[in-house]
C-alpha cells in the first residue's frame, strides 16, 4: 500500500504528529487561502490549519466526519449554466463554513470525495 498523498512535507509533519494510536493519513493538500493553510484528511477526521484566529494564532481544527454538515464543490458557470470544475471547494461544520482553494480541481475533488464519503457511509 502507497502512502499519504501530500503537497507539502512540514503540514505531513504535522498532520503525523497529531494522529491518535492507530490512525492513518489519507492526504494533506496546502490550501491557497490566507485562512486555511492545509487540509489533512484522515481514516478518522478532518484536521485544518486555521490561521483566523485573533492576534495572528493558529490552530490545527480537527473535525471528525460525523460533525460535517455539508462538503461542497464550488464552481463558475459556463454560459450555459452547466458546471466547470474548480479548484474550490466548502466544508459546513455547525454554523460555520469553511471554504478553501486547493492546487487544482483533482485535490478538491478527491476531498469533496473522502470526506462525502466518510459522512454517509455508517
Amino acid at each position: 500500500m502507497s502512502g499519504p498523498l501530500f503537497d507539502e512535507r512540514d503540514q505531513l509533519d504535522t498532520v503525523a504528529a497529531a494522529l491518535l494510536p492507530g490512525e492513518r493519513i489519507i492526504a494533506v493538500y496546502d490550501a491557497l487561502d490566507p485562512s486555511i493553510g492545509f487540509i489533512g484528511l484522515t481514516e478518522l477526521r478532518i484536521l485544518l490549519q486555521d490561521n483566523a484566529f485573533d492576534g495572528a494564532r493558529t490552530a490545527l481544527t480537527s473535525i471528525p466526519y460525523g460533525r460535517v454538515g455539508s462538503v461542497s464543490l464550488l464552481s463558475g458557470r459556463t454560459v450555459t449554466g452547466g458546471f466547470v470544475p474548480s479548484d474550490r471547494l466548502a466544508l459546513t461544520v455547525g454554523p460555520h463554513t469553511y471554504e478553501l482553494a486547493l492546487r487544482d480541481p483533482g485535490r478538491a475533488r478527491h476531498v469533496h470525495d473522502v470526506v462525502l464519503d466518510r459522512c454517509v457511509r455508517p
